[in-house]
């Protein structure tokens, strides 16, 4: 009888022994489904973000609605009606995750290590990565061998291969950038590459209509994360960003 009572004790170490393990394997799976990921967007509120060369986020222009945060369409293209806005911390070396949906011949962008130069718009010190409707936008068919198109880094290099999905439908993007190399992703692709402060970049750039704007052809070691208003409605979702 002792013995049969000590092998069912056995049994139920041996037992909850594996639902431990089991619980701790789920665990540390649910831990690091996000990869290391923080969202910077709360679905609720501009909590974290403000406008360009300004101390709070804009008071007319954008919306969070359903989730998104939205550029309301003023039809006044770079113009704007809200003007651009940035995450309100200054980074190196980061992975930026985010889905964005454009409205019918609609434009935005997504800058990286801008810098806030008063009386400058964002773009003058920041690479972007173009959103666009391909179909209906006019900017689809300037720049060289479609570098406006979405996904591309703006006017230098174009997005390659382009699997940008139409107007009125989500992309999921990424931007890594890591001690001077940024890489696009565009629905689950790399698109684009480039290696700034190299050579290649300031000839690259000084063969290109920013040749003449210092602070795009020598970027800063760190800057901000910047949406566009470029005047058209868009909407932005599940913005995260890992630190690397």
């Amino acid at each position: 009888m002792k013995r049969f009572v000590n092998i069912i004790l056995w049994c139920a170490l041996v037992s909850a022994l594996a639902a431990s393990c089991g619980t701790k394997g789920s665990a540390k799976k649910e831990a690091s489904k996000d990869d290391g990921f923080v969202s910077i967007f709360d679905g609720k509120t501009t909590a974290g973000w403000r406008g360009y060369n300004k101390t709070a986020f804009p008071a007319e222009g954008w919306e969070v609605v359903d989730g998104t945060l939205h550029v309301i369409g003023s039809g006044t293209g770079e113009a704007g009606n809200g003007g651009d806005i940035i995450f309100d911390k200054k980074l190196s070396n980061f992975e930026l995750s985010l889905e964005w949906k454009i409205s019918e011949g609609g434009n935005s962008g997504i800058f990286i290590l801008a810098q806030e130069i008063p009386n400058e718009r964002i773009f003058k010190s920041s690479p972007e990565m173009q959103i666009l409707d391909n179909d209906k936008h006019v900017d689809a068919k300037l720049g060289v061998n479609g570098n406006r198109q979405a996904g591309s880094l703006y006017d230098l290099i174009p997005a390659v291969p382009q699997n940008t999905k139409p107007a009125g439908e989500w992309n999921q993007v990424g931007i890594i950038c890591y001690q001077g190399t940024v890489v696009f992703k565009s629905n689950g692709a790399n698109v684009v590459e480039f290696h700034l402060w190299t050579e290649d970049w300031k000839k690259m750039v000084s063969n290109s209509k920013f040749k003449d704007w210092e602070w795009f052809l020598n970027p800063g070691k760190e800057g901000y994360i910047g949406l566009q208003d470029h005047g058209n409605d868009v909407w932005f979702r599940n913005i995260k960003l890992k630190e690397l």
